[in-house]
């Protein structure tokens, strides 16, 4: 057999992605050369082009220097996979229309890459996992006869603040040899020295439970807004009685919509692994996923519904994000699509939604307001409509 020749430092799988592109940008940022592989052709034809495929604050710059310093490429040729030391996986890790995890969803992208892998290299499993997986992908390569070293580094990043939070939080390393600890470890090193080792199973825990504590906090909130709203009392002013001056609750959130591609998600993958028994995360995910319906239900109360048009401010899951995966913004729009006259909804970012339509026409035509995604656009609307505001964004409390 010959010498395998290493081309790059690393290659990242989904690397045009909302995980992946910023991890490889930074890593080639830090002087590594860096391959993206991705399966979607569009998105890596932006890329090359110097145009990133989504928002992310900071990212446009680097990615332009490190195109210009040779660092750094996209491609779909999966061959690149087998010029690097190191390959990081990162892949959509869904659960179903039934909330169950899929355990194979990494195996499964794992195979399809294995005629591609060398021995000798390191694979670091970027995505959240099962608890478990890690596991059952160094069985996977023992059984195939490849030699390569294996470790679970999951993201912790927020959309929107990578460049930044990829060089300032803890890296957490979870490896069961000593040689893919040193390895993961080092990589990781040229972005940040804090690094967390762990066993492999402590790291997937680690993740799952992360997003989950999130998605706990979220729910207490917005049970507590449900409640004060039930009884004609501001939750906001509450909160704020609550939270001033008084460390013990300062992570008292606001209410909101909870939602996004990992909090259900990995809330549901948590409760999977302890067999259903999981009931704070259950009833987390009842709070969370009916707080659209909630609203509505008060708009009912206030409005003549049936003879009414919403306008739907704000589409993406979260504040100035284009990303609209798992938004709640939708589902509001679907129970509004029954219980209302008419719906509009426009969002300053998503450029991918044909239905939107320009503020303005949703100002002109919508007989009631309401934000679903907090953007900083709305903040200072001038609007003469009502606007139901559960974020307290406009600062006029949150009452329905």
């Amino acid at each position: 057999m010959s010498e395998r020749v290493i081309k790059v430092d690393v290659v990242v799988i989904g690397g045009c992605g909302h995980v992946g592109l910023p991890l490889a940008l930074a890593l080639a940022d830090r002087g590594l050369s860096v391959a993206s592989y991705d399966i979607n052709d569009d998105a890596v034809k932006k890329v090359m082009a110097g145009e990133l495929p989504f928002r992310e604050d900071g990212a446009a710059e680097v990615l332009t220097r490190v195109l210009a310093d040779g660092r750094f490429a996209a491609t779909s040729d999966p061959e690149v996979v087998g010029a690097a030391d190191t390959v990081i996986m990162v892949i959509g890790t869904p659960v179903d229309e039934h909330l169950n995890p899929d355990p194979d969803a990494v195996p499964r992208a794992l195979a399809e890459i294995a005629p591609f892998l060398s021995d000798g290299q390191l694979l670091i499993l970027r995505s959240t996992v099962y608890p478990g997986v890690t596991r059952r992908v160094e069985k996977q390569l023992r059984d195939s006869g490849r030699n390569l070293e294996v470790a679970f580094c999951p993201e912790r990043i927020a959309e929107g603040k990578a460049m930044e939070e990829l060089f300032t939080l803890p890296q957490l390393v979870g490896a069961r040899t000593p040689a893919a600890l040193a390895r993961a470890s080092a990589l990781f090193r040229h972005l940040t020295d804090s690094i967390v080792e762990v066993e492999p199973e402590e790291a997937e825990l680690a993740k799952l439970m992360t997003n989950t504590w999130r998605y706990i906090k979220f729910a207490a909130a917005n049970q507590f807004y449900v409640m004060a709203n039930d009884h004609g009392v501001d939750y906001e002013r509450v909160r704020h009685a609550v939270t001033f001056d008084y460390p013990r609750a300062a992570d008292l959130p606001g209410a909101g919509f909870a939602a996004g591609p990992c909090l259900l998600k990995d809330t549901m993958q948590l409760a999977a692994f302890s067999d259903n028994t999981f009931v704070l995360g259950h009833s987390a995910m009842l709070v969370n996923e009916g707080l659209p319906l909630y609203l509505v239900s008060r708009l009912e109360e206030s409005y003549n519904l049936p003879e009414c048009t919403v306008g739907i401010l704000g589409t993406a899951f979260k504040a100035e994000s284009d990303d609209t995966r798992s938004s709640l913004a939708y589902k509001l729009k679907r129970i509004l699509q029954f219980r209302a006259d008419g719906v509009l909804a426009t969002d300053p970012y998503v450029t991918s939604d044909p239905s939107l339509r320009p503020l303005a026409e949703v100002l002109d035509r919508a007989d009631v307001l309401v934000i679903a995604a907090p953007h900083n656009a709305y903040r200072e609307l001038v609007t003469d409509k009502p606007v139901i505001d559960v974020w307290n964004l406009r600062g006029n409390g949150v009452r329905v």
